[in-house]
C-alpha cells in the first residue's frame, strides 16, 4: 500500500474535528418531529407531565450533541439547547399553518392527518423549520445534516439558511431546490422540480445574497428555474412550468414558457 496515501489518511483522522455522528442527529430530530406530530407514530402520552418529561429528554440529547462539538459553537451547549426548545411552540404553530395550506390547496388532500402522515412536502418543511432554528443560533453543521437527511428522504433540497414565511405549500416536491439566501413570503406554493438558485458566482460572493426573493401569494409551477440574488418575483404572480427567470417581475405578473410541439402522424 502506498505510504503517502496511508500517511494522508492518518493525518486526516488525527486532525478531524469532533462532531456527533450524523445518525444520532437524524435520530434526535426525527423523534422530536414524532413528539410534535403523533400522527406519524402510534406512541401516545397520557399527561402533560409525560410531554414535559419527553421534551426535557430531547433538550438533554441536544446538549449532548452540542457538547461533542463544543469547540465550534458560539455559546454553551446548555444555553443553545434552551434557546432552541423555547422556540418550539412558535415553530409548531408555523407548521400547523403549513398543514392548513396543503389541506386547503390540494384537492387530493382529505385531511390534516393524511398530510402529516403521508406528504413528503410536509416532511421536508418540518425538518427545514427545525434546521433553520438551529441555523439562526449559529450552530454549525447540524442544520445541514438535518437538511440533507430530509433531502435523502424526500428529494426536496431546502438549505436551512433560506427564509420561508407562513402557509408554505409544496406539492409533490421531488427535485425542488431552495438555496441558502432565498427569501420566500407567505402563502407561496411550489410544485416539483422548482429551483430557486444562484447565478454562477465566485467563492468570494458566499456572504452575499445569491438566491431570489419570492414575495407572498406566488405560485411556481413544475420545472421552473428562478436564479439570482437580485431577482424578485412580485406578490400574487404566477410562474409557469419550465420557465427560466433571471430578472425581476412586478406583482400580479404571469410568466409562461412557450414550447413548440410538433405532432406528426406518419
Amino acid at each position: 500500500m502506498d505510504a503517502k496515501f496511508l500517511e494522508t489518511l492518518l493525518y486526516k483522522h488525527q486532525t478531524s474535528k469532533e462532531y456527533p455522528p450524523s445518525s444520532e442527529v437524524c435520530q434526535w430530530v426525527t423523534r422530536l418531529m414524532l413528539l410534535m406530530f403523533p400522527e406519524q407514530t402510534q406512541t401516545q402520552y397520557q399527561s402533560v407531565n409525560d410531554i414535559k418529561h419527553e421534551l426535557k429528554h430531547h433538550e438533554r440529547t441536544l446538549v449532548e450533541l452540542l457538547t461533542q462539538m463544543q469547540a465550534t459553537i458560539p455559546r454553551s451547549p446548555e444555553t443553545l439547547a434552551t434557546e432552541f426548545m423555547k422556540a418550539l411552540p412558535s415553530l409548531y404553530q408555523q407548521l400547523v399553518l403549513d398543514v392548513q395550506a396543503i389541506v386547503e390547496g390540494d384537492p387530493a388532500a382529505r385531511s390534516e392527518f393524511e398530510v402529516i402522515r403521508a406528504y413528503p412536502g410536509f416532511y421536508a418543511i418540518v425538518f427545514y423549520r427545525l434546521a433553520h432554528q438551529l441555523y439562526l443560533l449559529d450552530i454549525p453543521l447540524l442544520p445541514r445534516v438535518i437538511a440533507e437527511y430530509a433531502h435523502s428522504k424526500t428529494g426536496i433540497d431546502i438549505h436551512p439558511g433560506a427564509q420561508i414565511g407562513s402557509y408554505f405549500y409544496i406539492d409533490h416536491g421531488t427535485g425542488i431546490v431552495i438555496g441558502e439566501t432565498a427569501i420566500i413570503g407567505d402563502h407561496v406554493k411550489l410544485y416539483q422540480g422548482v429551483t430557486l438558485g444562484a447565478l454562477s458566482v465566485s467563492k468570494d460572493k458566499q456572504d452575499t445574497k445569491r438566491h431570489p426573493t419570492i414575495e407572498s401569494h406566488v405560485i411556481i409551477y413544475a420545472g421552473a428555474t428562478i436564479l439570482g440574488g437580485e431577482t424578485i418575483v412580485g406578490h400574487n404572480s404566477v410562474i409557469g412550468g419550465n420557465a427560466w427567470l433571471t430578472e425581476s417581475v412586478p406583482p400580479y405578473t404571469k410568466v409562461y414558457h412557450k414550447a413548440q410541439i410538433d405532432v406528426r402522424i406518419s
